[in-house]
C-alpha cells in the first residue's frame, strides 16, 4: 500500500478544449484561450515584468512534462519549455457543462456533474426578491448592498465604508455559479457571517447554485479593506460518493489542503488544513512525513486563479507559477518510494482573454514518482481512477485508469 498526493493547480489550464466554443466571456466565447501558453508567451515577449523578468521559468513542472501536456492539448509549443519528461504525463478534459471549482474538482474526484449549474443574470438587482428577503432576514437587517456582478476587491473599494457604516451586509455574484456575502470581520463578525452564509446556503443550493461564499475582510477606509484567509464556501453536496468517500470508506485517511473540504461539502474528509498559498505548501511538505501508508492527501493552491486569473494579472500569475515551481524539490525530496505525487488543473483561467470568467481548457496531469511515460488524451474522471487504483480502492467511479 502507498500514498497519493493529489494536487490542484487552480485554474492552470493549457488550451485545446474542443467545446471551448460553448463557453463564453462574455460574448466571447472561450475558443483560443490558452492559460499557460498566453503567459509564456507574454513573458518571453517581455509583457509580464512587474516582480519578475524574462521567459517563464518552470523547470521542475516541465520536466514532469508540462511543456509536453501543454503541445498535446493544444497543438502549441510554449517559450522556454519543452523537456523531454521524466514523469509520466497528459492532457484531461472535462465532460461536465461547467467550467467552476465544483464541476472541475468532483469530476478529477470520480464524479461528474449532470446538471446545469444556475446563474444569476448581470443585472441590478441580480437576486430574486425571495432570496433576498431570505438573507435580510438571516442577517437581521431591511436590506443588502451589492446586489450585482462584482470583483471581490473592486465591491469592497465601492461598498466597504458604507457596509460599516450601516451594518448591512455586502451581497454579489459573478460569472461563476455562486453568490458571495462580504463582511468586516469585527464590525459584523466573522462568526455572524458565517452563520448567516450557513443559513441561506440550503435554498441557495436548491436553485442549483453551486456555492455561498463567506467573504470577511478587514480595514477601514484610510488604510484600504482587504479580505482575510478565513473564506468559507458552503458547497451543495456532490450528486455521488467521490475518491475521497471511497478512500475513507476504505478506512483510509483523507487529508484536505485548502478550500477541498469545502469544495466537497466536508464529505470523505478527515483533516482541513488551509490558509494563504504559502501555508498551504508548507502543509502539504509536513504531510509528506505526516500522511500514513495508504492515506489521501488532496490539495488546492486557488491564488493562481483567485489572485491573478481573474484579475487579468499575467505577471502575478507568472510569478505565481514560478514559485510553486521552486517548492516541487522540496516535496519530491520527502517522498517516499512508491508515493503517488500528482498535478493537476480544474479549469482554466487565461489572464490574456477579455472579461474576468474562467476559461473552458484542458488541463495538464503530471505524475511524479510512478515512472516516465506518457498518458495521453484523458479525462477528468480518469484521475480518480488512477489514484484509486494506486491505493487499491475497489471504486473507480466515472473514469478508467491510465496507470
Amino acid at each position: 500500500m502507498t500514498r497519493a498526493f493529489l494536487v490542484v493547480m487552480d485554474s492552470v489550464g493549457i488550451g485545446g478544449a474542443p467545446d471551448a466554443d460553448r463557453f463564453f466571456n462574455g460574448d466571447v466565447p472561450d475558443t483560443g484561450s490558452n492559460t499557460l501558453l498566453h503567459i509564456a508567451q507574454a513573458c518571453a515577449g517581455g509583457r509580464a515584468e512587474e516582480g519578475r523578468s524574462g521567459p517563464l521559468f518552470v523547470p521542475n513542472l516541465d520536466a514532469l512534462g508540462l511543456g509536453a501536456a501543454l503541445k498535446l492539448a493544444s497543438g502549441e509549443a510554449a517559450p522556454n519549455m519543452g523537456a523531454t519528461p521524466s514523469g509520466l504525463w497528459g492532457a484531461a478534459e472535462e465532460v461536465s457543462p461547467g467550467k467552476d471549482t465544483p464541476s472541475g474538482h468532483w469530476e478529477i474526484a470520480g464524479v461528474p456533474v449532470p446538471w446545469d449549474w444556475h446563474y444569476f443574470p448581470d443585472a441590478q438587482p441580480s437576486f430574486p426578491p425571495d432570496l433576498t428577503a431570505a438573507i435580510c432576514k438571516a442577517a437581521g437587517v431591511d436590506r443588502i448592498l451589492g446586489d450585482k456582478h462584482a470583483s471581490g476587491t473592486v465591491i469592497l473599494e465601492e461598498l466597504g465604508a458604507e457596509h460599516m457604516r450601516s451594518g448591512l451586509p455586502i451581497v454579489y455574484t459573478s460569472a461563476d455559479s455562486v453568490l458571495q456575502i462580504a463582511a468586516h470581520e469585527e464590525t459584523f463578525g466573522l462568526d455572524r457571517l458565517l452563520d448567516l452564509c450557513r443559513a441561506v446556503a440550503p435554498m441557495v443550493h436548491d436553485m442549483r447554485v453551486g456555492r455561498v461564499i463567506a467573504r470577511p475582510f478587514v480595514g477601514d477606509a484610510d488604510t484600504g479593506f482587504i479580505r482575510t484567509t478565513n473564506r468559507r464556501d458552503f458547497a451543495v453536496n456532490p450528486p455521488a460518493p467521490t475518491l475521497c468517500d471511497w478512500a475513507q470508506a476504505a478506512g483510509r485517511k483523507v487529508h484536505a489542503v485548502g478550500k477541498i473540504g469545502d469544495i466537497f461539502a466536508h464529505q470523505g474528509i478527515d483533516e482541513v488544513r488551509k490558509g494563504a498559498d504559502e501555508a498551504l505548501m508548507e502543509h502539504l511538505i509536513d504531510l509528506m512525513d505526516e500522511a500514513n501508508d495508504g492515506d489521501l492527501v488532496f490539495a488546492n493552491f486557488v491564488e493562481f486563479d483567485a489572485k491573478f486569473g481573474h484579475r487579468r494579472d499575467i505577471s502575478g500569475y507568472a510569478r505565481a507559477l514560478e514559485w510553486f515551481d521552486r517548492q516541487l524539490p522540496r516535496i519530491f525530496a520527502k517522498a517516499r518510494p512508491g508515493d503517488l505525487i500528482l498535478f493537476t488543473a480544474d479549469h482554466g483561467n487565461d489572464p490574456s482573454w477579455v472579461g474576468t470568467d474562467h476559461t473552458r481548457e484542458r488541463v495538464p496531469v503530471l505524475i511524479h514518482g510512478l515512472g516516465a511515460g506518457e498518458i495521453g488524451p484523458c479525462g477528468f474522471s480518469d484521475i480518480a481512477a488512477s489514484v484509486a487504483e494506486h491505493l487499491a480502492l475497489s471504486e473507480r467511479g466515472a473514469g478508467r485508469s491510465f496507470l
